[in-house]
């Protein structure tokens, strides 16, 4: 069944059409399993009914309904990248913790934890406050030492590998970033054996084997290393092969995601353009499922996803037209990114747009394309603030750069590789204070290109 007819029989059963058996609180009855189902309204709905039942002074259980409470407006959260429901989610986590109590139910209590820790690298990945790693850790570590062999106990092991991951990824070799990857192993494979008594850890299972194929990944990609990539896409294979689209969509969605962008990357460093071609379908086919009004920023995810796997295959054969696609991308999914000025991945998306209208002008000589590019630019500045997001502001510098860079050589203008070296050299400082060793590179490499010119000149 299409996930849009599924939506259809949801909205049919809970929305009032003849409804066949109601939930008492909510309309998944508390099974967490059953959120990726709800479109964003009645996701919104379910976190409202999972405020009346944590809040009900009857409650048979207040801590265990607290839990369940922190877990909806957490799914919340990560769908649309609103703060006030991700302080909601860590709230009532930690009103479950008290309520279950370290020394009473000791078990509960390190799932409370981790629930806590979930919010907190959650709202890592959203904001790009790495303070919340660290926090998310410190709750991992604590749950660990209450949780023996329980789920929770391999969910804080998948947590702190996380952490880990977050913390090598700029700077982690590949014999580096194999031990990292290797230490999401043994917690993937006890996940895995209480995935086989059901509930929940089927989808925990699966997710930690995206973190893990997204770290290496990540890592093939920066590296440009097709072991690292090869790796991520047996990883992934093996996520996708339990999945079923029409009633695990979202995380069937994130690992096709995933999947897409490591086989554009794996496609760019063999030479194989068909490669990349195939990513490039499947990452539409993706976004024909997931919808903008059921998850805006998985959909914005895949909407990133697919401008740079276009990008790559513009790069591939000169091709305007695959630029075109990447930069119509880039603007959807910036209508998503735009309602939070904050988010790292608004200032990503907006250097992704900005770098695929620079590689376009170079190919047409278009320098309108510029203008335009560097007016958006522009507006992005005065939104950026440097000292609460100091690697944003800098990664809009860097856009910057390269608008100034390929604008000089387009025109031979000496003033435009001078304010291109400005601010490269102004990026290259906070990428390498914060340890952005990519981004630190690309700065560098753009760096040596403007004094190699003024050399030249």
């Amino acid at each position: 069944m299409a996930m849009f007819e599924f939506g259809r029989e949801l909205r049919r059963w809970f929305g009032g059409e003849g409804t066949p058996g109601a939930f008492q609180d909510g309309l998944t009855g508390g099974d967490g399993a059953l959120l990726e189902l709800l479109p964003l309204d009645l996701l919104r709905a379910e976190a409202r009914s999972a405020d009346v039942a944590a809040g009900r002074i009857s409650a048979k259980d207040p801590a265990q309904r607290q839990l369940e409470a922190a877990f909806v407006w957490r799914e919340l959260a990560r769908r649309t990248a609103d703060p006030a429901a991700l302080r909601k989610a860590a709230a009532y986590a930690e009103k479950a913790a008290a309520g279950f109590g370290r020394d009473a139910r000791p078990r509960r209590w390190a799932g409370a934890r981790c629930e806590q820790a979930m919010a907190a690298l959650v709202g890592a990945e959203l904001f790009g406050d790495h303070g919340l790693n660290a926090a998310a850790d410190f709750a991992l570590t604590e749950a660990l030492k209450s949780a023996g062999g329980s789920l929770p106990g391999a969910l804080a092991s998948v947590g702190r590998a996380v952490v880990e991951a977050r913390g090598q990824l700029a700077s982690a070799d590949r014999e580096a970033s194999l031990r990292i990857a290797a230490r999401f192993d043994g917690p993937i494979n006890a996940l895995e054996v209480h995935a086989r008594r059901g509930g929940a850890a089927k989808l925990l299972a699966i997710g930690a084997r995206v973190d893990r194929a997204e770290f290496l990944s990540a890592c093939g990609l920066r590296l440009k290393d097709p072991l690292l990539l090869r790796m991520a896409l047996d990883g992934l294979s093996l996520a996708g092969a339990k999945l079923d689209a029409a009633y695990e969509p979202l995380s069937w969605a994130r690992v096709a995601i995933a999947h897409g962008q490591a086989r554009a990357a794996l496609g760019e460093l063999d030479g194989e353009v068909a490669e990349i071609a195939e990513a490039v379908n499947n990452l539409v086919a993706v976004l024909e499922l997931v919808t903008r009004n059921h998850s805006p920023m998985d959909w914005a995810r895949g909407e990133l996803a697919l401008a740079a796997a276009l990008q790559l295959l513009g790069d591939a054969g000169d091709n305007v037209r695959a630029f075109d696609q990447a930069l119509a991308c880039y603007d959807r999914a910036l209508v998503v990114l735009s309602e939070q000025a904050i988010l790292p991945m608004r200032a990503q998306a907006a250097h992704g747009r900005v770098a695929c209208l620079v590689r376009r002008a170079e190919l047409t000589g278009d320098l309108e394309s510029l203008a335009d590019a560097e007016a958006s630019l522009r507006v992005e500045l005065t939104l950026a603030n440097s000292a609460k997001d100091p690697v944003g502001w800098a990664v809009r510098q860097l856009s910057f750069a390269q608008i100034c860079e390929a604008r000089a050589q387009i025109t031979g203008r000496d003033n435009d590789a001078a304010a291109a070296g400005l601010a490269l050299s102004a990026a290259l400082d906070v990428f390498c204070e914060h340890g952005m060793r990519s981004l630190a590179d690309a700065a560098a490499l753009g760096l040596e290109r403007m004094r190699a010119r003024t050399a030249h000149h």
